[in-house]
């Protein structure tokens, strides 16, 4: 990690030297500090916490200390619901949240929730660095919020009290914890579960009091949560990729320069390969734990999972919205 570090600085300055060089005289001058908020719902021990932090100190560098992002962790400013809604009224600057949560709010993340969309991580991040991506990032501009980029967020998989998954049929009428997403409702449904839509901070206590039989997330959060002290099983199906994407509001956007915005995002960039490695790192250690405290972890076979969401892309493929993304994501060919 530190050669990483290193080497990140290096490339930190080289970005610096190539804003300089290739924004100046753009926008209005950049005169005295900006200080900015940035409010998500995630652990400071999360990998993309941290990815966040190491983002703030290099934009911090990169503009000697003009920039300056102060992070508001674990949901102190709200759920990632309301968090959003304070970028549309300008009362916080920046976030982080699912694209699961971004669905009410941008229709075109629903295609992010898609069950087994990518063909693997490479297709993932060549379309997520896109044309494609790139629009689907600007699509909730006209609704007050101005994507940055995306953060890896893994792979989402079931983790369950008493029963292990291996088959959809595994899952017929258990209460399964989704986030509040057409899209996540509508796969649980199509799986054969009960989809039950619960905060994230209650989520806990209702596994332990039998609320609800399982949930569904990717390794980092399933450990960060600490979820295993009650779940017992955690079967990795893979059946969703949803991002986690960094938004500004709009109002705070329009307040930089194009210099500055330039800025943000070459660092933000930065920061999203060092959470890839970051992330790689992390899960590889959630699973020791994991097998440390006798937690039973599977990869079943995908292929009855990939055939009993087939319904949802006949049915999507209709739709005027996600239709066309998907057909879209389809075209673009890994290396």
């Amino acid at each position: 990690m530190k050669l990483f570090r290193n080497a990140f600085i290096i490339i930190f300055i080289v970005v610096t030297l190539i804003i300089s060089a290739g924004c100046g005289g753009k926008g209005k001058a950049a005169e005295g500090e900006i200080n900015l908020k940035l409010g998500h719902a995630l652990d400071i021990n999360h990998p993309v916490h941290k990815a966040m932090k190491f983002w703030a100190d290099t934009l911090k560098g990169a503009t000697d200390g003009r920039i300056i992002i102060k992070i508001y962790p674990g949901g102190q400013l709200g759920g990632e619901k309301e968090l959003i809604e304070q970028l549309q009224m300008g009362t916080l600057d920046l976030t982080k949240v699912s694209s699961a949560g971004l669905e009410a709010f941008v229709p075109e993340m629903k295609v992010l929730g898609m069950p087994y969309l990518f063909r693997n991580k490479e297709h993932k991040w060549k379309v997520l660095n896109s044309a494609f991506g790139k629009d689907l990032l600007a699509a909730g501009s006209d609704r007050g919020l101005v994507g940055i980029g995306f953060y890896e967020a893994g792979e989402r998989s079931f983790y369950t009290k008493d029963r292990l998954i291996t088959t959809p049929a595994d899952l017929k009428n258990l209460k399964i914890r989704v986030i509040k997403s057409p899209m996540a409702i509508d796969l649980l449904k199509t799986l054969g579960a009960s989809p039950t839509p619960i905060s994230w901070g209650e989520l806990y206590t209702a596994l332990q009091q039998g609320t609800v039989d399982g949930a569904e997330n990717n390794p980092p959060s399933f450990v960060s949560a600490r979820h295993y002290e009650v779940c017992k099983y955690y079967s990795l199906d893979k059946h969703t990729s949803p991002m986690d994407v960094v938004l500004a509001g709009t109002k705070a956007w329009d307040k930089l320069t194009e210099a500055d915005r330039a800025i943000m995002i070459k660092t933000f960039d930065i920061s999203v390969e060092y959470q890839k490695e970051l992330w790689a790192e992390v899960v590889k250690e959630n699973f020791a734990l994991l097998d440390s405290v006798g937690v039973k972890v599977i990869t079943p076979d995908q292929t009855p999972f990939v055939e009993a969401v087939q319904p949802m892309y006949k049915e999507y493929a209709t739709d005027e919205i996600i239709g066309p993304l998907l057909e879209k994501v389809k075209a673009i060919k890994e290396e």
